[in-house]
């Protein structure tokens, strides 16, 4: 496939509701895709800080694509950066990104919100998924921050039982049952969850923005100190920056310039972790 170009009408539909899903589009590469997901796993130790995931709770890897070359090279495929392009432009910035076994329900939250500069998540489900096993779950139109709808849905989705009486997964939605190869795309600001799910649903991500103006750098910084708390010394893994050609460069280009801070802060957030344990 030499170009993978987004309709009109699919970028109006997520600038509306704030999601679009692709079935089956990374079906030709989804073996591969699982086989490098649990490669990383089990380097790692099975789960999160070299401890085996028991599937009680989440696992979290960060950074996670970029740990195989085959995983960042996803970056490249025309149909991944189609999107990408479609949506944030073609100078857009591939953000810090994670691999998960999750466990159990996930909560109504947004990933962030961002105002004016538009933050997205390409998600890839592992495993077969439905409404009562673990989907994502999205509230269509919640991403919009001057929206009075969306304003109520911020303020009274994360107590959903005392302030409408029904619990979260009752909360009216849109289920977005997925299988092995289909992509899930969706604003940072969307409010999503996931209820009934197992305790060894896999699940990785991408994040991307567009770039920010060079008078904001300090908050494109900022967004980055959360990567802090992996104790990682760059936002980005050694694989993903070795294997980018021109292409990938330009969208690794701004975050490489501004993520020289986080290797303190990552100190900071080790030393802060270990003090109890020295006393």
């Amino acid at each position: 496939m030499d170009s993978f170009e987004l309709t009109a009408q699919q970028k109006t539909f997520f600038h509306t509701f704030g999601f679009l899903a692709f079935p089956g589009l990374l079906k030709d590469r989804i073996d591969e895709i699982i086989r490098e997901f649990e490669g990383i796993f089990a380097k790692r130790g099975g789960g999160h800080a070299g401890k085996p995931h028991e599937g009680k709770q989440r696992s979290c890897i960060v950074p996670f694509p970029d740990q195989s070359a085959m995983l960042s090279g996803l970056l490249d495929d025309p149909r991944i950066h189609g999107i990408a392009a479609g949506l944030l432009g073609d100078d857009f910035n591939y953000m810090p990104s994670d691999g998960n076994y999750y466990s159990g329900d996930t909560g109504w939250h947004s990933d962030g919100w961002h105002k004016d500069i538009l933050h997205l998540k390409i998600a890839y489900y592992l495993d077969p998924l439905t409404r009562d096993t673990g989907c994502l779950r999205v509230i269509p139109g919640s991403h919009k921050d001057v929206d009075s709808f969306a304003k109520s849905v911020n303020e009274q989705v994360y107590k959903s039982e005392e302030h409408w009486g029904i619990h979260g997964r009752d909360v009216p939605c849109l289920a977005l049952e997925t299988k092995p190869g289909d992509i899930l795309v969706f604003n940072h600001n969307t409010k999503h969850a996931a209820f009934g799910g197992s305790g060894w649903r896999r699940m990785f991500t991408m994040n991307l923005c567009q770039r920010y103006p060079e008078a904001r750098v300090q908050e494109l910084r900022d967004y980055l100190n959360g990567v802090s708390r992996f104790w990682v010394e760059r936002a980005y893994g050694e694989i993903m920056m070795n294997t980018a050609g021109p292409g990938r460069r330009r969208h690794l280009e701004q975050v490489m310039a501004n993520d020289g801070h986080i290797a303190e802060l990552s100190r900071k957030a080790r030393e802060a972790m270990l003090e109890p344990s020295r006393g």
